[in-house]
């Protein structure tokens, strides 16, 4: 109950947690240390909107590479890093090798992240879908 409440809202106090979950506030803090200490909770961020702060156009760029040596891997790693853009890289199954999301104002903005990313690493193939609607879009864990 407190992993599922802290995740649409870390914010409230120790004692409003602890009314939501029907424990003392001194327990509820001691089961989120614990928590935190063993690693359930990474980390505490602020979402941020971002339409408001001018990269709201959300990006899926799909990559296919012919290159699978540990050399390569470890160089096409390093440079997603670089991009702030580039918000998640997920190394997939099937037809697909990669996929990113990354988040930029325009399409003269992904340009210019597809053009220094093909600088940086060869890729064979990469092509990308950008979102019209976001139908759902959630940091929830199902609980």
């Amino acid at each position: 109950k407190i992993l599922q409440s802290v995740q649409q809202d870390f914010s409230p106090s120790k004692e409003h947690l602890a009314d939501l979950v029907g424990l003392s506030r001194n327990a509820v803090w001691r089961r989120l240390r614990a928590l935190e200490q063993n690693g359930y909770i990474m980390k505490k961020v602020a979402l941020l909107d971002p339409n408001k702060l001018g990269v709201g156009l959300l990006v899926f760029i799909h990559i296919r590479t012919n290159q699978h040596d540990a050399e390569w891997r470890q160089s096409f790693a390093s440079a997603i890093k670089r991009f702030p853009q580039i918000m998640s890289a997920h190394r997939m199954t099937g037809d697909l090798d990669y996929l990113l999301r990354a988040r930029v104002g325009s399409m003269t903005e992904y340009d210019a992240l597809y053009q220094s990313l093909t600088e940086k690493v060869p890729l064979s193939d990469v092509y990308a879908s950008f979102v019209m609607e976001n139908l759902k879009d959630t940091t929830e864990l199902p609980l």
